[in-house]
């Protein structure tokens, strides 16, 4: 009896493995060094990047855009969709580093975006977007680029980000425009401050400190505007902030709105503003709207 429920289990172990294999050998594995790349944080490897994306998004089975250790020189890129397959893995053990010149990505809109993809999962490693050169020139009230969003997704749909380093974005960290379906999880971002202008989102287990805290807004930017909704943050702490829990808006007409907000058990500690209500955000008090 131990004999034959020893080769039984023997069977179904080499049948899985055997399974594992097959599913293994099914996935392409596309490494940015075969398209060029150099992890040494010098070489510019933004065209690597788009022949590995291509290759990906050119290829009816499930692939993994593999980036290992080391420091990646990357300009602005779209990666865009319309792919054959629905299941495209980007895995990231190194970083991802901005130009130093932080005008050269201050003239985009974005760093890495996302257009019409499917399916596309992002999973450990680092965007050093370096936005701290371009804070201090706005600092200084002298002109200066708008800056880019580090990492942007459009009108794309089964999302996920697992895992990933965010660091002093120029602008935003993270924006989602027209998607379905994201799932965001193990998220870091290391930077001043936080601002939230989505609807349908809940932000669960984060720490913020030193910085501004977490703000919806700013509202009002614009006259036509979507507004924000229904947005939950729970099990969140408030270490050593400017503000806690803050909503923004510009003291302008505008159809943007908040509505559906909920926060529940957060934790302060040495926080400045614990909740606050800003109708006549103005940052630097230059040319505030109705004063």
């Amino acid at each position: 009896m131990a004999i034959r429920f020893f080769s039984t289990h023997l069977y179904w172990s080499l049948l899985i493995l055997s399974i594992y294999l097959h599913a293994s050998d099914a996935t392409q594995n596309y490494n940015v060094l075969k398209f060029g790349a150099k992890g040494n944080g010098v070489t510019d490897s933004t065209q690597a990047f788009i022949k590995a994306w291509a290759a990906a998004c050119g290829s009816e089975e499930s692939t993994t855009i593999y980036v290992p250790k080391g420091r990646h020189l990357l300009g602005s890129m779209a990666f865009k969709g319309d792919c054959k397959n629905s299941d495209i893995t980007i895995r990231i053990d190194g970083t991802l580093v901005a130009p130093a010149d932080y005008r050269i990505l201050g003239q985009a809109d974005n760093w890495l975006s996302f257009e019409g993809v499917s399916g596309v999962s992002i999973i450990g490693g680092a965007l050093d977007a370096k936005g701290t050169a371009l804070w201090n020139c706005k600092d200084k009230g002298t002109k200066c680029p708008n800056g880019a969003t580090s990492l942007r997704f459009t009108n794309s749909n089964n999302i996920k980000i697992n895992g990933l380093l965010s660091l002093n974005s120029q602008m935003f960290h993270i924006v989602f425009n027209g998607c379905q379906n994201v799932r965001v999880e193990g998220v870091r971002v290391i930077a001043a401050e936080i601002a939230l202008t989505q609807m349908n989102l809940w932000v669960e287990v984060v720490t913020c400190g030193p910085g501004h805290g977490i703000s919806i807004g700013s509202l009002a930017k614009d006259m036509d505007e979507e507004g924000v909704q229904n947005v939950t943050i729970k099990n969140t702490t408030f270490i050593g902030t400017q503000n806690g829990l803050r909503i923004k808006s510009w003291a302008r007409p505008s159809n943007g709105f908040v509505q559906g907000i909920r926060f529940i058990d957060v934790v302060m500690r040495n926080v400045q503003n614990p909740i606050i209500i800003d109708q006549n955000y103005c940052p630097h008090n230059l040319n505030c709207p109705g004063r």
